[in-house]
């Protein structure tokens, strides 16, 4: 899959967050996009994800598929949303629920790629897996996000500012995340920590578009 923005640009009351943005987004690859804090990378990813509309131009998605041998190109829909997962500091867990509830519940949109008590292993919350969310500290919930992000199947993968709350053995976790769980996916990583997308082939700057 890929996804394409033209001419996009995003403004909240007269102030314009970035415009003019043109990028077409390629299945299979690793992007960045960096800038300093408050200059827009938050709203651009979410514009990519479809999460807030663009104020001007389009954001477009191609599915795998062709109509007479040409790209197929649509505006994002419903089933546009279901191939893509996201991993936010300002994303709301449900805290009522367990871990295990959490995935659960999780897994009615986006099918996930391993058994959620594996998932949990993996992202060192497997003791926990039955504890209400509502007691887990800021980076056990980021680990959370993160294992509902890296483990859904889904082919676009965005994460804004991922190891946020993260110690050192957190970041050591993302790390292997990306190395082992994404390299088939579009992946891009909004941050102005390098450590969170020194692997990625493509860096972007919001400031050019502003």
């Amino acid at each position: 899959m890929q996804i394409t923005l033209t001419n996009a640009g995003k403004r909240f009351n007269r102030e314009w967050i970035f415009r003019h943005f043109n990028q077409t987004f390629l299945a299979g690859n690793t992007y960045a996009i960096t800038g300093s804090n408050g200059s827009g990378k938050s709203t651009l990813l979410q514009v990519i994800a479809g999460a807030i509309m663009q104020s001007e131009g389009k954001v477009t998605f191609h599915p795998h598929n062709t109509i007479n041998g040409n790209v197929h190109l649509t505006e994002m829909n419903e089933e546009s949303y279901k191939e893509i997962v996201m991993a936010a500091p300002y994303m709301e867990l449900i805290e009522e629920m367990t871990a295990f509830e959490f995935l659960s519940f999780h897994s009615t949109f986006k099918k996930l790629s391993k058994s959620i008590s594996e998932i949990l292993k993996e992202v060192g919350l497997d003791k926990s897996e039955n504890k209400q969310i509502r007691y887990f500290s800021s980076g056990m919930k980021q680990r959370l996000k993160l294992a509902q992000a890296f483990f859904s199947n889904a082919t676009v993968l965005l994460l804004d500012e991922p190891t946020t709350n993260l110690d050192t053995e957190g970041v050591e976790l993302y790390r292997e995340l990306i190395k082992n769980y994404s390299s088939e996916k579009l992946v891009i990583v909004s941050s102005n920590d390098t450590k969170e997308y020194d692997f990625c082939s493509e860096i972007i700057s919001i400031e050019k578009y502003k």
